[in-house]
């Protein structure tokens, strides 16, 4: 799923968000709730989901669905919905940021208990810490390396909190 395209979708559908807080929220929601529905996300991501297409929806639900299922797999195969790295650096900083938002936009929307563990605490901190990076940086290789860290960060963060607030069925 390539992020311009739906990205695009968003625009046209005038979403106030873009792809990367999109998929944020979509992990988010089904970190907190791994039964929530691709139309409740919908609701949320549009004014009107009903009025959008559906050749627009279908990739948007696509998304949701892959999403729900890799964060379920034990593959370690899950990761964040984010423009690829041709895209100007400041954009992919800007889009990890909204992608920090939409997940813990999501995750408020969903999780009622505020007793988190205190791993579960630091990752939430550390998250929120993420939605004030700064996008004026040298775009040098380091500050690449620091974003490809933060990104795989993120990645092990979503699956441990993922792990904690679904419960197990043993």
């Amino acid at each position: 799923m390539a992020y311009p395209v739906i990205n695009a979708i968003l625009v046209e559908n005038r979403a106030d968000i873009c792809a990367a807080e999109a998929h944020g929220l979509a992990t988010g929601l089904l970190c907190a709730n791994e039964n929530t529905d691709s139309h409740y996300w919908l609701n949320e991501l549009l004014h009107d989901s009903s009025a959008i297409a559906d050749q627009q929806q279908q990739p948007l639900v696509r998304l949701f669905e892959e999403t729900r299922q890799l964060l379920a797999g034990d593959e370690f195969a899950f990761d964040l919905f984010l423009p690829d790295d041709e895209a100007p650096f400041d954009e992919q900083i800007d889009a990890l940021r909204s992608w920090c938002q939409g997940f813990l936009f999501g995750i408020g929307n969903q999780w009622s208990k505020p007793d988190f563990s205190k791993e579960a605490n630091e990752i939430i901190k550390d998250i929120t810490e993420f939605t004030k990076l700064d996008t004026d940086t040298d775009d040098d290789e380091e500050d690449k390396v620091a974003l490809m860290e933060l990104t795989e960060y993120l990645r092990s963060a979503v699956l441990l909190l993922r792990d904690e607030l679904t419960p197990s069925d043993y």
